[in-house]
């Protein structure tokens, strides 16, 4: 196990965008390294897909910390913001799905293949898998390099369950995380919710976490 003071990937409690934050493991690593290769990609466009809690938006504020650029979200984008970007190389657009004006987003796409700029998208599901209406949109999305993060592995989950108890100044031992791994959902979503539902536990029985507790909130 790596040491977890390092490179740790959290979810939305108290969060922290640092570098040294972000848990790096097989299910992220092939991003996270393209990202620190910047501008060495093989595409200026890419999109970054995964579910809800993954560390979308964790990885592109490392980037921008990194490399500078300019953050929007898709659904709330304006003609504004087309003109600002003018001024920045990278350009971030988080939580694309079909819910958009996609003729913005097509003159935001049309605006970075002109002036040569970098985007990086983050979306659910991949960007070429979205339902757009606008022919010209669904042509674009097939100059993206779709990169997929994947379910977590039990040194992921390990890693994202002991930190985010240990923010929230609950200890537990080992052997009760190497327990819960083998039992819990491999989603993102999931272990975010197991951990909120053992926070909420252990305010309300202020006792230590044990495998009693544990089973319960598994519902065995």
């Amino acid at each position: 196990m790596r040491n977890l003071n390092q490179l740790i990937l959290k979810f939305d409690h108290e969060q922290n965008f640092k570098d040294d934050d972000f848990y790096v493991s097989s299910s992220n690593n092939h991003i996270y390294s393209l990202l620190n290769q910047w501008p060495r990609w093989e595409k200026n466009f890419l999109n970054i897909s995964g579910e809800k809690f993954s560390g979308k938006s964790h990885l592109t504020n490392i980037f921008i910390k990194k490399f500078k650029g300019i953050k929007l979200n898709a659904n709330s984008i304006s003609s504004d913001d087309l003109k600002i970007i003018k001024i920045h190389e990278n350009i971030i657009l988080e939580d694309l799905d079909s819910n958009v004006d996609e003729k913005l987003i097509y003159s935001l796409f049309n605006i970075i293949d002109l002036d040569n700029k970098y985007i990086i998208i983050t979306s659910q599901i991949p960007i070429v898998n979205i339902n757009f209406n606008l022919i010209d949109l669904k042509s674009r999305t097939k100059n993206f390099l779709l990169l997929n993060i994947e379910k977590p592995n039990d040194e992921l989950i390990f890693a994202l369950i002991l930190k985010n108890l240990s923010d929230r100044q609950i200890s537990i031992d080992k052997k009760l995380i190497d327990f819960i791994i083998k039992r819990i959902d491999r989603s993102y979503s999931k272990i975010f919710d197991f951990i909120y539902k053992i926070d909420e536990l252990s305010l309300k029985k202020k006792k230590p976490i044990d495998f009693k507790t544990i089973k319960e909130i598994l519902g065995e």
